[in-house]
Parts: C-alpha cells; sequence; structure tokens
C-alpha cells in the first residue's frame, strides 16, 4: 500500500503524538479511508519527513503517532528563483506546480507592461493563499519536504540589484545557457503571454539581467519557464 504524505503546519518530533490539521484529517477517515495502526508521512516545511502510525481516527480528526523521521535529500543544490510573469486563468497554478517538482527554491510573480492581469488587495490576498496551496500540494506530491518561498508580486521597476547570476528568456538574444558562470544561485525571469516589452527589456538590462535564448521556436510562457529550469538543473543541478 502506497504511503500518502500530507503538510501539517505543527511542530513535529519523533516519538511523540499529535493530531493533524482538520483538512489532513478529513482526507484521511473519508477519503483514503484510514484505520488505526495504518501508516503515513507528515511534513511541516523543516526538511523532514515524519514516518507516522494512526492512533485513533474518526470523521473530522485523525491522531498520529511519529515513530521515526528521515531526511529525503532530494533538494537540489541550485538554488533557482523563478520570477514569473503573471499569467491568465490557471496558467499560474501549472506553472507552478511543475517548478515545484523540478526543484525550484524561491517564486516571486512578477508584473510586467504587458500583463494583462490585475490584482486589487482582497484579489491578491486569495491569490497568493491559492498559490501557496498549489505549493505544498506539489511537495506532497513530489516527495519535497521544503517549500519554497512564495514572494509578493513586484514589477520589474521594484527588483533590485544582485550578486545572484540573473536571467530572462530573450529569443533574439544569441547567449545560451551553457556561456553562464558555475554560479550555484540563478534569478530566472520568464515574461508574460504577449512577450516581454522594449521597456521591460531596457528596465531588466539595468538591473543586470541577461538575455538569454533557449532554442529556435517561440514557448508559450507556461511551457518557457519550465523548459530553461529543466536546462538548468541538467547543468548545473540534479536532472
Amino acid at each position: 500500500m502506497r504511503t500518502h504524505r500530507f503538510y501539517a503546519d505543527i511542530p513535529l518530533s519523533e516519538n511523540t503524538s499529535v493530531e493533524l490539521p482538520s483538512e489532513a484529517a478529513h482526507h484521511c477517515a473519508q477519503v483514503l479511508r484510514y484505520k488505526v495502526a495504518d501508516n503515513l508521512t507528515v511534513f511541516n516545511g523543516d526538511g523532514f519527513d515524519y514516518f507516522s502510525e494512526i492512533e485513533s481516527i474518526a470523521k473530522k480528526r485523525c491522531t498520529i503517532k511519529i515513530v521515526s523521521i528521515k531526511n529525503p535529500h532530494n533538494e537540489s543544490n541550485l538554488k533557482i528563483h523563478l520570477l514569473q510573469a503573471i499569467a491568465r486563468g490557471d496558467k499560474m497554478d501549472f506553472i507552478f506546480q511543475k517548478a515545484v517538482e523540478l526543484g525550484v527554491t524561491e517564486i516571486t510573480p512578477v508584473f510586467t507592461e504587458r500583463c494583462n492581469v490585475k490584482l486589487d488587495n482582497k484579489r491578491l490576498d486569495k491569490k497568493m493563499q491559492h498559490w501557496n496551496k498549489t505549493l505544498i500540494s506539489a511537495c506532497e506530491q513530489s516527495g519535497r519536504a521544503i517549500i519554497p518561498k512564495l514572494n509578493l508580486p513586484l514589477g520589474i521597476n521594484e527588483m533590485q540589484l544582485s550578486e545572484i547570476d540573473s536571467v530572462y528568456l530573450e529569443p533574439t538574444s544569441n547567449k545560451k545557457f551553457t556561456d553562464s558562470s558555475d554560479s550555484q544561485s540563478i534569478r530566472l525571469l520568464i515574461g508574460p503571454e504577449g512577450g516581454l516589452s522594449e521597456k521591460d527589456i531596457k528596465q531588466l538590462d539595468l538591473k543586470g539581467f541577461i538575455g538569454i535564448r533557449v532554442g529556435p521556436r517561440i514557448l508559450r510562457t507556461e511551457t518557457a519557464g519550465l523548459v530553461a529550469i529543466s536546462i538548468l538543473q541538467n547543468l548545473k543541478g540534479d536532472l
């Protein structure tokens, strides 16, 4: 029987009993139909998996005993900060989910000149909560025990100069990822559905970003980042 993984935003330690948050408890009891003595894995984002056994379970409550802990050792040595131009619909969910699976360590949604998505404070709060749940779900599925950091959205003009290698995808560039340094940290900016404007590119150049070409074809925003991350992980990381 496959052991399911659950996120629990609570302190966890070996040889202790804890009550799972209501959402995880409901999933165990009502969806998976777990019983006493069944096994599961819990993580809280501290980098460890907590192998556990169910002590008691009811309709909306589940108490577990943490039997052992383990570091899954599946974090890449390459630290990728994805700066993703905000896309419409559920594209951001797909992008964030796959970025987590591919090992990014930090994500920042970005407003660009051609970004058609408007977020007031109320909608932004809901989006941030939703995106964070997407990251957690992707960690549950992919086996990661550290949740990538999710930053508040910002505009290109708000970005800071950094000593970290910083690149954006530009189909007319003559530079490739193989031309970059051996640094194990990188900021990767992916443009919007309509592409980066001349104003965006000028601002990025002033912020120390370098344009990189990833092939002869123009990629959709939901494809571009995943291709770039995969290339980077293959060159410098763990793929």
